[in-house]
C-alpha cells in the first residue's frame, strides 16, 4: 500500500481538523484511499502476454500476464520423463524383491539371506530415487506455473507497469490491482469526539456529485494523535489533537468511489 509521508499526513490532518471545527454540521473531512495489490512473478523473464489493460475489470482466477517459459516447459517435460524411468526401475526391483522374498520363505530356502538383503537394498534405492524425481517434477511444475499470474480476487486494473516484450526481473510487479474491498475512507476527528467512534460502527460518507451518501464501517482507529502541539497548556490547545479513523465500504458502494476523492463524513 502507498501512503503519504508522515509530515504530509500531519499537515493534512491539521487542515482537515480546521475545516471540521468550522463546519456547523459537525461533519469530519477526509479522503478515499485504496490499498493496491501488486502482482509479480517470483521468477524473471520476458513478458510474452499482457492479458489486461489499465481500467479493466477482472474476475478472481483470470489470467493477468505470462512470462516466457520455454526453458521451464523443457525442464518440466524432462522431469516427467525422469520420474517415469524411476518408476519403471522401481517396478522391476520391487518384483525382484517380492520374488526373492517368496523363495527365501520357502521351506527349501533356495536363496540366501544375503541375496534377499541385496534385492531389498536395490528396491529401497529405487524408492528413494522415485521420491527424488517426484520432488524434482514438483519443483519444475512450480517454476512452470509461476510464469503465469492470475487475479487473486475480483478487482479493477489500476495500472500495468511493463509492456509486452520487456524483460521483467524476478519479484517486480507487472500489474497493479484495486479490489473493491480494499477501498476505504480515511478521516480525522478531534479528540473530544473520539469516544463516540467504535470499531464496527458506521459512518455516512458524502462526496461531491454523488446522488446519495455511502455507508462505511469503521475498521481502524488510530492509537495516537496524528497532530499534537509540543506542549498542552490549556483546553484550547487540546482541541488541536486529532485521531485518524479508517472505514471500509461494501463492494457495491466501493465501485462508485475513487482513491483521492475528498469526502465529508457524518459522525452521527
Amino acid at each position: 500500500m502507498r501512503t503519504f509521508p508522515h509530515i504530509i499526513l500531519s499537515a493534512l490532518a491539521a487542515a482537515l481538523f480546521t475545516g471540521c471545527s468550522q463546519n456547523p454540521s459537525g461533519d469530519a473531512q477526509g479522503y478515499i484511499e485504496g490499498e493496491y495489490v501488486y502482482i509479480a512473478a517470483p521468477l524473471g523473464g520476458a513478458l510474452t502476454n499482457l492479458a489486461v489493460a489499465r481500467g479493466d475489470s477482472v474476475k478472481a482466477g483470470q489470467l493477468l500476464f505470462e512470462l516466457e517459459r520455454q526453458s521451464e516447459a523443457a525442464a518440466f517435460a524432462q522431469a516427467g520423463k525422469n520420474l517415469a524411468a524411476a518408476n519403471a526401475s522401481l517396478a522391476l526391483t520391487e518384483a525382484t524383491f517380492q520374488r526373492r522374498k517368496e523363495l527365501r520363505e520357502n521351506p527349501s530356502a533356495v536363496i540366501s539371506a544375503e541375496e534377499l538383503d541385496r534385492a531389498r537394498s536395490e528396491r529401497d534405492t529405487d524408492v528413494a530415487q522415485v521420491a527424488s524425481q517426484q520432488a524434482a517434477l514438483d519443483k519444475a511444475k512450480w517454476a512452470f506455473d509461476q510464469k503465469q499470474q492470475f487475479a487473486p480476487a475480483d478487482a479493477t486494473v489500476h495500472d500495468t507497469l511493463y509492456r509486452q516484450g520487456e524483460w521483467v526481473a524476478a519479484g517486480n510487479p507487472v500489474v497493479v490491482l484495486l479490489p473493491p474491498t480494499n477501498l476505504k475512507v480515511r478521516f480525522f476527528v478531534p479528540q473530544e469526539k473520539l469516544p463516540q467512534m467504535k470499531v464496527g460502527g458506521t459512518v455516512s460518507v458524502k462526496c461531491d456529485g454523488a446522488a446519495h451518501a455511502f455507508s462505511a464501517t469503521v475498521n481502524y482507529i488510530s492509537t495516537q494523535a496524528e497532530y499534537t502541539p509540543p506542549v498542552i497548556f490549556s483546553r484550547e490547545t487540546r482541541a488541536n489533537l486529532v485521531f485518524m479513523i479508517e472505514a471500509k465500504f461494501s463492494p457495491t458502494d466501493a465501485a462508485e468511489l475513487r482513491p483521492g476523492q475528498p469526502v465529508d463524513v457524518d459522525l452521527k
